[in-house]
């Protein structure tokens, strides 16, 4: 088993419908430590650690979204692991 990190960057209507709480919620369940937070160019930015298959899974889970989310594009990139003691929401950059 060898833990990972990933960032993601979520476009689309992802804004004012609960994608932060629904990413939170998700990731929490596999176990994955990181952050999600909005951005001010409209996007939302996430970084998942754990476990490879996890985070694939949540990448799908972010192609989902929640109800009222319309995702246009979910991109990835490799990131350093970090210190995180969980998973939570930051603030808008």
């Amino acid at each position: 088993m060898s833990v990972k990190a990933l960032h993601v960057i979520v476009e689309g209507r992802v804004h004012g419908v609960g994608f932060r709480a629904y990413v939170e919620g998700e990731a929490k369940q596999r176990a994955l430590r990181g952050y999600v937070r909005n951005r001010s160019d409209g996007s939302v930015e996430a970084v998942f650690q754990g476990e490879e298959e996890d985070i694939q899974s949540m990448i799908v889970a972010c192609h989902r979204g929640p109800r009222m989310a319309l995702v246009k594009a979910v991109k990835t990139q490799d990131h350093p692991p970090g210190e995180w003691k969980g998973f939570g929401v930051w603030p808008t950059v």
